[in-house]
């Protein structure tokens, strides 16, 4: 079976990025949405991506945002490998911008599960439904609800993954990738990670997938 994909998601530091980077995740996402905790300017996104374009061009960059226009998220594609989008984007916009982007869906029930499916494109992300969030939230759902899912898409699983319950979500789901933000913050500094818990995140994360 091919290696589970680790993504770090919510990076707002270049630092953060190098960590992840000596740690030997696959993917960072860097947070464009205003209501996030974790949001960061286009212009402090770049510095991160010229980071990762000097020391590790095969680091996958991904944009995560909601509700922009198609014509805007066409421009973001033109800096980042991949936009993960959280809004109300509909199956027709997203299949504008395949291959290079994928939904990211909120999952509470078999129905919401349904409604993922109609997206276009290999990818999905899945995280936890909380009333009034996008994602992010660091909530764990019930795994079980997107393990077919999972036999059928190359699923990314969020929502509230850390190092303590990493190698029972990978066993459960066997997703495709994993994305984590909360589980490896810094408890100080929730918009800093933590250089030790990413390491651990991934070396938990490496044994498990």
């Amino acid at each position: 079976m091919t290696a589970v994909k680790i993504k770090i998601c919510g990076i707002t530091h270049p630092d953060d990025a190098l960590a992840c980077i000596e740690a030997g995740a696959d993917a960072i996402g860097l947070n464009l949405i205003p209501s996030s905790p974790r949001c960061v300017t286009l212009d402090a996104a770049r510095e991160v991506l010229r980071l990762v374009s000097a020391n590790a061009p095969h680091l996958l960059t991904v944009a995560v945002i909601a509700d922009l226009s198609t014509q805007e998220m066409v421009a973001l594609q033109a800096e980042f490998q991949c936009l993960q989008l959280h809004g109300h984007e509909d199956p027709s916009q997203l299949e504008l911008l395949l291959p290079h982007a994928y939904k990211a869906l909120r999952i509470g029930t078999a129905e919401d599960v349904a409604a993922a499916s109609i997206y276009p494109g290999e990818h999905l992300l899945v995280d936890a439904k909380v009333p009034g969030s996008l994602g992010g939230t660091g909530r764990v759902f019930d795994w079980r609800l997107v393990c077919d899912l999972a036999r059928t898409r190359k699923l990314t699983l969020a929502g509230g993954l850390n190092v303590n319950n990493i190698s029972d979500a990978i066993s459960t789901v066997r997703p495709y990738a994993i994305d984590v933000s909360s589980g490896v913050e810094s408890a100080a500094n929730p918009r800093r990670k933590d250089v030790v818990r990413i390491r651990d995140f991934v070396r938990e994360a490496r044994a498990s997938g």
